[in-house]
């Protein structure tokens, strides 16, 4: 996983030491300030002890001290220091750390999933699935990621909107979120051949809503934001199902519809 986050944070790496993930601010200050610090002060003295005119001193500090520091001393400390400034942050003792499911949506355009993924790399924030939903302005992006302990979900949500993000949801989840989605969906379309009858408890787990078992509701009238999926029953004529926050995108739809041919299908062979 950790290919997919320098693949997805590409931008990210440092203009110096390749293609590692950038330092972290504060071990690349602490860096520079210990490779410039002497440089500026062993400039200031020699210079100073040379009592030259005032003009002269400022011209030569500020010509020689840029040209040293930017073509000698930055690289050079950059690459002895490599190995420092891109450890990673020690991770929790469980290995993975806290695991968070974020949905945002995003512009459909270039570069937009890289600003999110590098305002995530400032948190620490490792990607470990994401699955990509067109949507008719823009798309939906589903991630997984592990972050450390003492990052919430408001940090989250600020970062991933600092980049563009909107209609951002974040929520704590477990590893069962990190099994492939193919293999989600086929494991529920073998449940739902063997027993047609799980079909409304398939398409819940699989889109993660809840089905609407109240016949009032059903029957009066539903949220036209597109949190309500409503999905041909081979028994009862329709089931719903609620997402509230989340609308369902058209990819989503289709996998709920096709699982609801299945059943039908399977119903109609086994009469």
């Amino acid at each position: 996983m950790d290919t997919l986050r320098t693949t997805l944070t590409g931008g990210t790496a440092c203009d110096v030491c390749g293609r590692l993930p950038h330092p972290r601010r504060l071990r690349l200050t602490l860096a520079k300030l210990v490779a410039i610090a002497p440089v500026e002060l062993a400039l200031h003295a020699a210079v100073l002890a040379a009592h030259p005119p005032y003009l002269v001193s400022v011209a030569v500090l500020a010509s020689v001290t840029t040209a040293l520091v930017i073509w000698v001393v930055e690289p050079s400390t950059m690459r002895l220091l490599r190995s420092w400034l891109h450890a990673p942050k020690a991770r929790p003792r469980n290995g993975i750390g806290t695991l968070w499911r974020i949905r945002v949506t995003l512009d459909d355009r270039a570069g937009t999933l890289e600003s999110v993924t590098r305002q995530l790399s400032v948190l620490d924030a490792n990607i470990l699935g994401l699955h990509v939903h067109p949507i008719d302005d823009g798309v939906r992006d589903e991630l997984v990621v592990s972050t450390p302990d003492d990052v919430t979900a408001a940090d989250l949500e600020d970062a991933i909107e600092s980049a563009g993000g909107r209609e951002t949801h974040v929520w704590p989840t477990t590893a069962l979120a990190l099994v492939d989605g193919q293999t989600k969906a086929l494991s529920l379309s073998a449940r739902v051949v063997a027993d047609p009858a799980e079909l409304p408890h398939a398409v819940a787990e699989l889109l993660g809503a809840q089905l609407v078992t109240d016949r009032a509701t059903l029957t009066g009238q539903l949220p036209d934001d597109g949190t309500v999926l409503k999905v041909p029953s081979p028994w009862t004529g329709l089931f719903a199902f609620s997402r509230p926050g989340e609308p369902f995108t058209p990819a989503e739809s289709a996998r709920a519809h096709r699982l609801a041919e299945l059943a039908e299908a399977t119903q109609t062979l086994t009469r």
